[in-house]
């Protein structure tokens, strides 16, 4: 049976995930966990090494090199220790992005849209990470600045699980977590990767049964089927969207998570469930935790 293609967001990171991010994402673990292993006290470069590398790769060089440089910029601006130059510094690096003649210049540089496409997510995501690091270096104290350096910051941005799509994290519990150093257990990592697993294969099913059952999205890029629905009708509608869109951050939210957990962090909690909640403030709070950290910090 064919499957609803309206809903862009899930059929484009599938796509992605199947062909190279998975991989990358299986490779990433691999570094980890041999790091975490063997050179526990290198782990946070080998994976900054590794998050470049991966990078360079799905990006090609030039797409590295603008987040680099993003990067850079964003570093030389914290310098001054002014928080509104950080978040001037921010939307201006954003600003950018929409700038015609830079958007046609990053669009020759790939073959497709959806490659494109990847570098502008990828790039407005590492914004917000740059912004964390920026401003923790702007409000800490000139003797904490050793452990807020240009490569602490590349060590942030290039962190390979949160590095397309998120979840924020922000820099202060990134880089306290990644400098503490726990026992090492392999059977308890291991556990914790298969029930993981299956609990986001799971939930990747439900997601595909409920695009391959339900055209949702469909219905709702036509006005005719919506003028003659009734008003129940239209609340189921309106119920199975924001559903669907749960059950798919569970999964674009869950790998990455999963990533965290085996590299020895705290993920930001998974979304709540939209159907347990009756005000917008909570969801709020409680569906992307991590970019709800970040605008309170």
């Amino acid at each position: 049976m064919p499957q609803d293609p309206m809903d862009f967001e899930w059929s484009y990171w599938v796509e992605w995930g199947r062909e190279r991010i998975l991989w990358l994402l299986a490779g990433h673990l691999l570094v980890s966990q041999m790091s975490r292993l063997l050179v526990e006290k290198y782990k946070p470069w080998c994976l900054m090494v590794y998050g470049m590398a991966a990078c360079w790769l799905l990006l090609g060089i030039k797409g590295f090199a603008v987040i680099l440089l993003h990067a850079a910029i964003s570093f030389a601006v914290a310098q001054f220790q002014l928080s509104v130059l950080t978040w001037l510094c921010s939307l201006i690096l954003l600003a950018t992005l929409r700038i015609p003649a830079v958007e046609e210049t990053k669009r020759r540089w790939y073959d497709t849209e959806n490659e494109y496409y990847l570098l502008l997510f990828t790039v407005s995501v590492r914004c917000l990470f740059c912004t964390s690091f920026s401003l923790e270096y702007c409000w800490h104290a000139p003797s904490q600045k050793s452990s807020h350096s240009f490569p602490w910051m590349l060590a942030y941005v290039f962190y390979y699980p949160t590095f397309h799509n998120g979840p924020l994290v922000n820099f202060d519990e990134f880089s306290k977590q990644m400098r503490r150093q726990e026992a090492f257990s392999v059977k308890t990592n291991l556990i914790i990767l298969i029930v993981g697993i299956i609990r986001i294969f799971f939930w990747w099913c439900l997601a595909e049964l409920m695009i391959h059952l339900m055209y949702i999205h469909a219905l709702y890029s036509s006005a005719l089927p919506l003028e003659s629905a009734s008003y129940w009708a239209l609340g189921g509608l309106a119920l199975a969207q924001v559903l669907f869109f749960y059950v798919k951050y569970l999964v674009l939210y869950g790998v990455p998570g999963l990533l965290l957990q085996m590299d020895g962090l705290k993920p930001p909690a998974l979304p709540c469930c939209v159907s347990l909640m009756h005000s917008f403030t909570k969801m709020w709070r409680s569906f992307d935790v991590g970019l709800h950290r970040f605008l309170v910090r």
